[in-house]
């Protein structure tokens, strides 16, 4: 996760994401360097507009939000619902 984060990092900084600024990010932190992970990430984002992925992550992260806000009264509407049938049903069986 460190090397996503320091790709973040870089790109919030308007530093180019490459080999060079990442392996400095990394070992700013005091971690080990892994020359095979900071270029396969390198080669993973080779061609990705970052602001534009990150723009369309906080849409997504944003609708199920605000769908799961209004899913919450339909379901206790259906348990207010599911005790007067249950109720409905006591009172037939002493009648």
């Amino acid at each position: 996760m460190e090397y996503i984060y320091g790709a973040l990092l870089l790109h919030k900084l308007g530093k180019p994401v490459d080999e060079e600024h990442l392996h400095k990010v990394i070992s700013a932190t005091g971690a080990h360097v892994d020359e095979s992970k900071v270029k396969s990430l390198i080669a993973s984002l080779n061609g990705v507009d970052i602001a534009h992925e990150l723009a369309n992550a906080s849409a997504v992260a944003a609708a199920p939000a605000a769908a799961s806000g209004t899913a919450k009264p339909e379901k206790e509407e259906k348990k207010e619902e599911k005790v007067s049938e249950s109720a409905a049903g006591l009172a037939s069986l002493f009648g």
